[in-house]
């Protein structure tokens, strides 16, 4: 039996730390094959180029540089690219990360072409509508598949 395909997708700087333990954790496994999805929502050559390597990561399997722009706009090019991504080579789990547009916008694409998601970081709430985080957060937990919660707190809010 082949590994299993699983997208870790990063979109800002902060979801590399979060994917890199995962990653290279998986990296050790027979059973699948990590491949990291940048979404590019948060993009600088250097600063990119620096993490991957602080951090030991492989490039990116796939880069869909979505770029900056007003929150429909990055979450609507977010899930066109994505989706084609997984047309192509569809993996077995979608690992999102955080609140970031691209976080609700890879998890909408994996439920609705019925691939299970995985949230890395649910259950944080700050109970402030306004923020596009906490909608983003609140989308991603009601639609993931399986949700990682990084504190007790987290929990009771699930």
């Amino acid at each position: 039996m082949s590994p299993k395909r699983i997208h870790l997708i990063a979109a800002a700087r902060p979801n590399f730390m979060k994917v890199a333990p995962l990653y290279h954790a998986l990296a050790h496994e027979n059973w699948c094959t990590a491949h990291i999805v940048h979404t590019g929502q948060h993009y600088d050559a250097n600063m990119s180029e620096a993490f991957f390597r602080d951090l030991r990561l492989p490039e990116p399997a796939h880069h869909l540089e979505v770029g900056s722009g007003t929150h429909a706009e990055q979450t609507g090019r977010t899930m066109i690219a994505y989706e084609a991504v997984c047309q192509r080579e569809r993996p077995e789990a979608v690992v999102v990360v955080g609140d970031v547009n691209a976080t609700a916008a890879c998890a909408m694409v994996g439920a609705k072409l019925w691939i299970p998601v995985v949230h890395l970081e649910a259950g944080l709430r700050s109970r402030d509508r306004r923020m596009p985080e906490e909608i983003n957060r609140l989308v991603t937990d009601a639609i993931a598949d399986l949700l990682w919660t990084p504190s007790p707190d987290a929990d009771a809010n699930l």
